[in-house]
């Protein structure tokens, strides 16, 4: 069996209230990445008024050439972890092993400057990512091909879009070939297409024998890359085993307490002028419902609401269907029939409607999105859980044959038979 390239024992970290984190000097943490182990022991935390654990008693162990995801809800602990192992932020109790060079992709962009060209950022970042200048020489082409930036290689950082200084910048960091690898959240950055290669590129890290360990709020990002999962819950461990059975109990966790009310969300994005207040499911008769049947005509009604009373220009709302392992099974979006171009009120309710539900008996997800004036305004994953039984959905009356359950979508078909 191989040894533990990432051990963790009894990990803590408290903060007062009030205060701000006091970071590791630049040097310390340039010299801790270059040592070939990691390893601290400071003195353990008392508890007291106006303090906050935003990790407690976590322990766990990775093997070298594991991949281990990391899930859990916004301000769960998953940053923090991530930032101890790498040396950033100290422990106040407990403490971790890394072993090996460690590389880091926490903060996109960490160490770019505006006023030096890309091609001096890719120098300047890389070597501060702990990069020497012969790798970052050798490796040089490969990056700005990546980030797709040969044209503006020699024009300084500050005149770059927001969109080619991410991708320039993980195009740096993604191009280190530590043994351990701390990840978080990085598929975040980009547009659609360049998240593809992200996740690619995350993919060859992953199978290349290296130590990973990925946080990330895309599950079905973690169940291609991460064959084990640690579910980190109000700063502890709640959960820590098989990705597919670790992200199937933090899904269902997500739907506890939210009776189509949306305030309590935690897991949403967006500038939020524009939010989504509420958000539930009718069946055919027009009963708001929590259990709809294969082939009925069902209807998904969210109410949004605007915060300066603005009415919405260029509007787009989607619902997403997924299963309870996060994987996106359909899409409905107004941009594909609606007339988006009509402004919508500012406060108001949105209705798609399903005629006949192509799904198979289950549970599923419904992850909401808006979007006002080319701007995400609200974006809520797992918004609404709902149950879907047996129905008629084929007009014959027969099921899916045993075996074939765990297949979610249903398509209506016909057959024929040809000399």
């Amino acid at each position: 069996m191989s040894a533990a390239a990432i051990a963790v024992s009894g990990l803590g970290k408290r903060y007062r209230l009030g205060e701000r984190e006091r970071y590791v000097a630049l040097r310390d943490v340039l010299s801790r990445a270059m040592t070939a182990a990691l390893r601290r022991k400071p003195g353990r935390g008392t508890n007291g008024n106006g303090h906050l654990w935003a990790l407690r008693n976590v322990s766990f162990e990775v093997r070298e050439g594991e991949t281990l995801g990391i899930i859990g809800r916004n301000g769960a602990g998953k940053s923090t972890l991530l930032k101890i192992l790498a040396g950033i932020t100290r422990p106040t109790e407990g403490y971790s092993e890394l072993r090996g060079r460690v590389g880091s992709l926490l903060e996109v962009g960490t160490g770019f400057h505006p006023e030096l060209t890309g091609r001096e950022n890719v120098y300047f970042s890389g070597s501060i990512l702990g990069m020497k200048r012969r790798e970052i020489d050798r490796k040089f082409d490969e990056i700005v091909a990546f980030a797709g930036v040969e044209t503006f290689l020699d024009t300084p950082l500050k005149h770059y879009s927001s969109g080619m200084q991410l991708r320039l910048a993980f195009s740096v960091a993604a191009h280190l070939e530590p043994e351990v690898l701390l990840v978080d959240e990085v598929l975040a950055v980009g547009d659609a297409s360049f998240q593809k290669k992200c996740l690619g590129k995350m993919g060859d890290v992953a199978h290349s024998g290296r130590t990973v360990l990925f946080v990330s709020h895309q599950t079905s990002a973690i169940l291609q890359l991460c064959p084990h999962s640690l579910w980190v819950d109000r700063g502890g461990v709640r959960a820590m085993g098989p990705s597919r059975e670790v992200v199937a109990r933090y899904l269902a966790s997500l739907q506890s307490g939210i009776p189509g009310k949306l305030d309590a969300a935690v897991d949403r994005r967006g500038r939020g002028r524009v939010r989504f207040t509420r958000a539930w499911l009718e069946n055919s008769e027009g009963t708001p419902a929590e259990h709809v049947m294969s082939g009925e005509t069902v209807r998904v009604v969210a109410s949004y609401e605007s915060a300066d009373g603005a009415p919405l220009v260029n509007s787009r709302f989607s619902i997403a269907v997924e299963d309870m392992l996060g994987q996106p099974l359909f899409l409905c979006d107004t941009s594909l029939g609606a007339d988006d171009s009509a402004p919508r009120p500012p406060s108001g309710r949105v209705v798609c409607t399903l005629p006949e539900l192509p799904l198979n008996q289950g549970r599923y997800l419904l992850t909401l999105y808006l979007e006002a004036n080319g701007e995400t305004q609200d974006w809520v994953s797992s918004a609404v859980g709902f149950d879907v039984s047996e129905g008629n959905f084929f007009g014959s009356g027969r099921q899916a044959p045993p075996g074939w359950a765990s297949q979610c979508v249903l398509v209506r078909h016909r057959w024929g038979f040809e000399r």
